[in-house]
């Protein structure tokens, strides 16, 4: 594919006018919606903001690539545009960034897309380019550019693929080093290739030879061979996300992020070469310290956590609102035995069921591989249907109220367990001759591993959150009016604070473990009331004081009428983003009086999820509604009120 076809030049911007990053990423985002490449500015720029979280796209040498892949891009597309007096993008650098390439592609980008984004990622390593587009007065030019760009870089990429057949089939020399990589982002759209690039580059200059394997959003490219990868030196892993490990066992590995791959490729090659990194250990599954990228403890027990939530969720939201709409059935249409009641309260049942295993089993998987996912879910079961004390008996009656001694809190405690024993197990066994590793995988991480998570389980785990669950359950049940607010006003609030993050989920999880355990769907209701509220508070506030807010901001305050609806909290993020003190501050006080007032009113809501469509299904649905309205009109107008006048609308 001409790259051409992706740089539009009609989506170009030659003289961007934003000052600030915010700024920036509004006036591209809108300039592709004003252009027809995305259907839904907020949609996109919801995405490209959670990029922009995770790191900035601000790579350095005056160069931002945000990007996101979502369903709102309607054709691939790669936006120029050019700030003469440069833009504060928080870059790696600390320094402006000039130059933008916003990236778009759709969610169901072809191959060709793909590989055209991945080329043209990789043709902004090249400085001369770059200072010929700081030069650049027309699209026309910026086209040409990097159509000249791109012949070059094929024409470089044909007579190494030629070099590579002739080097494989030679015998290997002594003279060059030689070692491996691999680079990976979370998207796998720009940073991946960029990351390819720089490595080859700064490898060729150095008299190094490597091989680089991009796990991208085309797939895996340039796949490590078992022979490259003995061969080799060293191996470099310059990755944001999960690859695959277990294939370097006992070579010398710099695992860093990629965007060390990008800025500090000579490092990371001396370091390959010269064997100036730990050995990896695929037993122990971890390298030193100074070479993670895995973050602090509290970061990693998170994101194995919100491993086993986000696989848990689909399970939950279906069979919940399944088992909810087959009770409206029973009190409105016909009754408990009627076959619309018995096959939606059946088919809920059955995936609420796998709920608790799935959750543990996923934590278990993010902390051991997949050798702790078989003793994980096994683990989370037992929390299921686990039926009398120390000593008991199991049942598995999935459908009918089966008892349970661990439940959530248990399944939690399984997954962590399992993670961790597989651990202990790989490094157990780390010892054994080599001509038994092939009994590890197969025979004796199942065996042991499910030995132990049982016995801990039926003898401790279980037992222990017995009591646990009873206290809770006893708790939630007999818990006066001021408690109950108290609690409301808690689990209300913390939906606001991050939306959708630790705080968020950590409210969501202990209600969904509540009605799990006891039934009882009031802090359901809390949470739900809670999370509803900032998207609404933004659109009350963009409604009454429009003048306070861009364009984007008055255009998304109406699309969160709908998602406020849904409980799609993150509707709000754009808003708290850009003024994170009014946003977040105005919304954690409606969402506290919201969740406060449900419980005053004595509100249940029998599903997980939902938001205001399933309303019928609670216990006071005026009430519920009220709540809603109550806390959203008070963070709306507080945050109105709140909200300093624009100076340029």
């Amino acid at each position: 594919m001409d790259i051409r076809e992706l740089l539009l030049k009609d989506a170009m911007i030659m003289d961007l006018k934003a000052t600030t990053k915010q700024e920036a990423i509004d006036e591209m985002v809108h300039q592709y919606y004003v252009t027809g490449v995305i259907n839904d500015e907020e949609l996109y720029k919801k995405d490209i903001v959670a990029r922009e979280a995770q790191s900035t796209t601000g790579i350095g040498d005056g160069i931002a690539m945000p990007h996101a892949k979502n369903k709102a891009v309607q054709r691939a597309t790669v936006m120029f545009a050019k700030s003469e007096k440069g833009v504060d993008y928080d870059a790696l650098d600390g320094n402006p960034v000039h130059l933008f390439f916003m990236i778009a592609a759709p969610e169901g980008a072809n191959d060709t897309h793909l590989q055209a984004l991945a080329t043209l990622s990789g043709l902004l390593i090249n400085p001369d380019l770059v200072a010929s587009l700081k030069k650049a007065k027309t699209p026309d030019e910026v086209q040409q550019l990097f159509a000249d760009a791109q012949a070059a870089k094929e024409a470089k990429d044909k007579a190494e693929a030629e070099k590579e057949k002739a080097a494989a089939k030679a015998p290997v020399s002594s003279d060059r080093p030689y070692i491996v990589a691999v680079t990976a982002c979370p998207t796998g759209i720009a940073h991946t290739y960029m990351a390819e690039e720089a490595l080859k580059k700064q490898a060729e200059a150095m008299g190094v030879d490597i091989k680089v394997e991009t796990n991208g959003s085309e797939g895996v490219k340039h796949l490590l061979t078992a022979d490259e990868i003995s061969r080799a030196a060293g191996v470099i892993v310059a990755a944001d996300k999960k690859v695959e490990m277990a294939r370097f066992n006992g070579k010398h590995l710099v695992n860093r992020p990629v965007v060390d791959g990008i800025k500090k490729a000579e490092e990371l090659i001396n370091k390959a070469v010269n064997q100036d990194a730990p050995i990896y250990h695929a037993d122990a599954d971890s390298s030193e310290e100074d070479d993670s990228a895995n973050g602090t403890v509290g970061s990693k027990i998170y994101k194995d956590l919100m491993n086993g939530v986000s696989h848990m969720l689909p399970f939950v939201v279906g069979g919940g609102i399944l088992m909810a709409l087959s009770f409206v059935i029973e009190q409105y249409l016909g009754g408990a035995k009627s076959t619309g009641f018995i096959f939606l309260n059946n088919a809920g049942s059955l995936a609420f069921a796998f709920m608790i295993p799935v959750l543990a089993g996923y934590i278990a998987e993010s902390i051991g591989d997949r050798p702790a996912l078989m003793p994980g879910f096994v683990g989370g079961f037992m929390a299921t249907v686990y039926s009398g004390s120390f000593g008991g008996v199991y049942t598995a009656n999935v459908i009918a109220n089966a008892k349970s001694a661990g439940g959530f809190l248990g399944g939690i405690a399984a997954g962590f367990i399992a993670g961790y024993l597989t651990i202990f197990l790989k490094h157990l066994f780390s010892k054994l001759p080599k001509s038994l590793e092939g009994m590890k995988p197969m025979l004796l991480y199942p065996i042991v591993g499910l030995l132990l998570v049982a016995l801990l389980m039926f003898f401790i785990v279980n037992p222990i959150f017995a009591v646990v669950n009873t206290w809770l359950t006893t708790f939630l049940n007999h818990m006066g009016t001021g408690n109950a607010v108290l609690l409301g006003l808690v689990l209300g609030g913390m939906m606001s604070i991050d939306m959708g993050g630790p705080f968020n989920k950590a409210a969501y999880v202990f209600a969904v473990g509540a009605f799990t355990a006891t039934k009882n769907g009031d802090l359901m209701a809390a949470v739900m009331a809670g999370g509803m509220v900032p998207p609404f508070a933004t659109a009350i506030a963009t409604a009454f004081w429009p003048k306070k807010f861009t364009d984007d901001e008055r255009k998304a305050g109406i699309t969160n009428w709908v998602l406020g609806f849904s409980f799609i909290t993150e509707g709000a993020i754009p808003f708290a983003t850009a003024d994170p003190l009014h946003v977040i501050g105005s919304s954690v006080l409606g969402a506290a009086i919201a969740g406060g007032l449900t419980q005053f009113w004595h509100v249940s809501v029998p599903a997980p999820h939902g938001g205001l469509w399933v309303t019928p299904l609670a216990t006071n649905a005026f009430g519920y509604i009220a709540a809603v309205v109550i806390g959203a009109i008070i963070a709306g107008v507080v945050l109105g009120i709140w909200k300093k006048e624009r100076v340029n609308n």
